[in-house]
């Protein structure tokens, strides 16, 4: 009774302990301040001491055969445990391991393969697996028996160096399945024939690594711009570092030789104001505190200090495009300014003694709406970064605003009121026909549109065309002889109305509005004269030919 109670409380203090560590684990698994390492070997290999407890009971070797008893397996505190791992990644692996323990005529042995999942930081590394085993246990007075189990845990690794390691615990769930089935006394029930075996095993040991990515060296880039500068110019550095932990905070130094060199993190000013000229040097010195080895890496970059030149005003020069406008339109103004020393430059300051200027950089917009004729002058300044000035100016011209276009005029009228006749170029229309072929003649560019009209209440087919083709009829024909040519004449109807021929004078370069009219067809409208030859002498006219 009392080895019993003392086997009890050995396993509920092994199962406390295992408790105790594997909280220990979880919380310094998820504790932010951990950070993940950078070191990632290919191969793991574990060796150390293992303590066991196997946690079942087997048919018992040695009593009364006709009524044998139960054997519950005492702990094994001699053993030894071993593992290699083959890491696929950062955190993935295929791990092997062998586990041996002895005491009391007892042994129990295991081998298992499976996967295994590992965090790494720089302070521990924290791992859990799952492993498929076959357990071999060995109780004194039965045989040997292979059984069929799993074992499921992790545990913990204190990083001594990159290739060393030491476990500080391992805690594992063994599970197993053996048969007694062959045993020869009868058994009380079948849970020791087929007893499955719940027990715990802790190691602790050394862990070897190697293999792997050889370890980076952390390295700093410095660069300026620019590189070289005037007295009194500033300088920015910047520090680019590689190679060190992203998830650690970096600290950054800066210091130089020329100027006031003024650091905060990956950047710095440097301010020239009091410097000699000369060449020089600023350093940046990155590290990474929580680095153990290597955490360091600084770098140079250097520039030139020049003296002040003599300060020489900008110079500049503007042109307008075009330089001639009608009223209203735009003209584009450009001026291009440098300085004689190098120094940068901006035009600003747009002015115009007419119209509007609007400008950005060194272009602008005059517009003239409003501006009276005659020359309007642009003028823009020119500022260099040390704020000397320069000025320039162009001119552009508004002119007067072109003459209107010509346009069609109606000249005059002939009214046609007789009524037997209504077709007849009275004397009182050929008078004003005399007139407008006066004017045809002084202008001998011009051309006349003539359009006849005719009362609805007329019933004469082609009326209107025919007062048209009689009035052309008289200024080309007619016994006036004012000859004019055909071509200069065209003849339309109109829909006025009423009882007229309108003449329309029509200058070089301008159109008439056709609009409500229609051209005649004179092949099919011939004009009727006013005094027409006797039938007669058109017959002795054409005997004499």
């Amino acid at each position: 009774m009392e080895e019993r109670m003392s086997l009890c409380s050995k396993l509920s203090k092994s199962r406390l302990l295992i408790g105790l560590l594997i909280v220990l684990a979880v919380s310094l698994i998820s504790f932010p301040a951990f950070a993940q390492s950078d070191s990632n070997p290919k191969w793991d290999l574990f060796v150390g001491y293992q303590w066991l407890h196997p946690g079942g009971t087997v048919p018992a070797p040695f009593g009364d055969f006709n009524n044998p008893g139960a054997y519950k397996v005492p702990d094994m505190a001699n053993g030894f445990g071993s593992s290699f791992t083959y890491n696929f990644d950062p955190h993935w692996g295929a791990e092997i391991d062998f586990g041996h323990n002895w005491g009391n005529s007892n042994y129990e042995t295991t081998g298992s393969i499976g996967p295994r999942f590992i965090w790494r930081t720089d302070s521990a590394n924290y791992f859990l697996h799952t492993l498929i085993s076959l357990n071999r246990l060995s109780v004194n007075g039965l045989n040997a028996q292979n059984g069929i189990g799993a074992i499921l845990g992790g545990g913990m690794d204190l990083p001594l160096k990159k290739w060393l390691a030491f476990r500080l615990f391992e805690a594992d769930y063994v599970w197993a399945r053996h048969n007694y089935s062959d045993f020869i006394a009868p058994l009380p029930d079948d849970s020791l024939r087929h007893p499955s075996f719940s027990g715990v095993r802790l190691r602790t040991g050394l862990v070897f690594s190697f293999g792997g990515a050889p370890a980076v060296t952390p390295t700093a880039s410095c660069s300026v711009q620019p590189t070289e500068v005037m007295v009194g110019e500033p300088i920015t550095a910047n520090v680019t570092a590689s190679n060190f932990n992203p998830k650690h905070t970096l600290t950054y130094a800066w210091s130089g030789n020329g100027g006031q060199v003024t650091g905060k993190d990956t950047a710095a000013q440097i301010d020239t104001k009091d410097a000699a000229p000369g060449s020089y040097t600023v350093t940046a010195h990155v590290t990474d505190a929580k680095m153990k080895n290597n955490g360091e890496a600084s770098c140079s970059a250097n520039y030139t200090i020049k003296p002040l030149p003599p300060k020489n005003p900008p110079t500049m020069s503007c042109s307008a495009s075009p330089s001639t406008v009608q009223a209203g339109a735009s003209v584009t103004v450009s001026c291009s300014c440098t300085s004689p020393d190098g120094v940068p430059v901006s035009v600003s300051n747009w002015t115009a003694t007419g119209g509007t200027v609007s400008g950005s950089g060194s272009t602008a917009t005059l517009s003239t709406d409003g501006a009276a004729p005659g020359p309007i002058t642009v003028t823009a300044t020119c500022t260099d970064s040390r704020g000397l000035t320069g000025q320039a100016s162009t001119q552009a011209t508004v002119e007067n605003p072109p003459p209107p276009p010509p346009k069609a005029a109606k000249l005059s009228q002939c009214d046609f009121p007789n009524e037997k006749k209504p077709w007849r170029v009275d004397n009182t229309c050929k008078a004003i026909l005399d007139d407008v072929a006066k004017n045809l003649q002084q202008n001998p560019d011009s051309k006349l549109v003539i359009v006849g009209n005719a009362d609805p209440k007329e019933r004469r087919k082609n009326l209107a065309a025919e007062r048209a083709v009689d009035s052309k009829f008289y200024l080309t024909e007619g016994e006036a002889q004012q000859h004019i040519d055909t071509s200069r004449i065209e003849v339309r109807t109109g829909g006025g109305g009423t009882k007229t021929a309108e003449y329309w004078i029509v200058p070089s370069g301008a159109t008439f509005d056709s609009a409500g009219t229609e051209s005649v067809d004179e092949s099919k409208v011939k004009a009727i004269p006013d005094h027409p030859k006797p039938a007669g002498k058109k017959k002795a006219a054409k005997k004499a030919q």
